[in-house]
Order: structure tokens, then sequence, then C-alpha cells
């Protein structure tokens, strides 16, 4: 199977972290799964918000390795490495026909590792 668009259009935004090219993938009332926040965050204006965090905390390092698709949904390995922490997660990406996202939901381990993502992601969401 090829590649599915929505998942072609995220590859880019985390290359280029192009805020238009991610405002163009996110459905207005997509979800966010955060492994450091019980409750999921709804809406464009906080997935971008937890979105361009992750890029900037997890990008310099970011490698995806494996990806599995069906018609409308995705899951994506990759593994990263902040402050010296090995990083291995996934990122689990579902969208609509238009091709854009209606649900992201993010998976970290080893617990050391997702301690680590929620410091970091704590002080750039502050910013």
């Amino acid at each position: 199977m090829t590649r599915p668009l929505a998942v072609r259009a995220w590859h880019e935004f985390v290359r280029t972290r192009d805020r238009q090219a991610l405002q163009s993938l996110l459905s207005d009332h997509v979800v966010f799964r955060s492994p450091a926040v019980h409750k999921a965050q709804a809406g464009r204006r906080l997935t971008t918000a937890y979105l361009e965090a992750a890029v900037v905390v997890l990008g310099p390092r970011l490698t995806y390795h494996r990806e599995w698709f069906t018609e409308d949904s995705a899951v994506l390995e990759f593994t990263t490495v902040v402050d010296d922490v090995q990083i291995h997660g996934v990122d689990m990406l579902a969208w609509d026909d238009d091709d854009r996202l209606v649900e992201f939901t993010v998976m970290v381990r080893p617990y050391k590792a997702l301690t680590t993502v929620i410091e970091h992601m704590a002080a750039e969401l502050e910013r």
C-alpha cells in the first residue's frame, strides 16, 4: 500500500515545521491524546500547540522507522534522543474522507523517556 496522503502530509510538517501545512492537515474537531495528559485535548488550537511543541522537543533527532496503514489510519514507530535519554514511541493517526487528521495519539516508552518528554513539553508549551 502506498503511503496515505495524511501520513505524507504529517512527514512534511515534521520536516518543515510549516504551521500552515499543519493547519491544513488538522480537522477542526481533531482530538489529541498525549501520554502526559490524562484528558484528551480537543480542537485544532490545542492540537496545534501540542504538535508544534512536540516537533521542537523531539524533532532534532526524531526518526520514523516503521509504518502500518489502513484505509483511514496509521501507526508510525519512532525513536529520538532528548537529554541523552533514548525515546521509543508510536504516533497513531486517524483521518477523515478529506485526509484531515481527526485523531492523533502518542505513546512513549520507557518511563524515563516519558518523564523527560513531559518535562520538556511543559517547558515548550509555556513559551
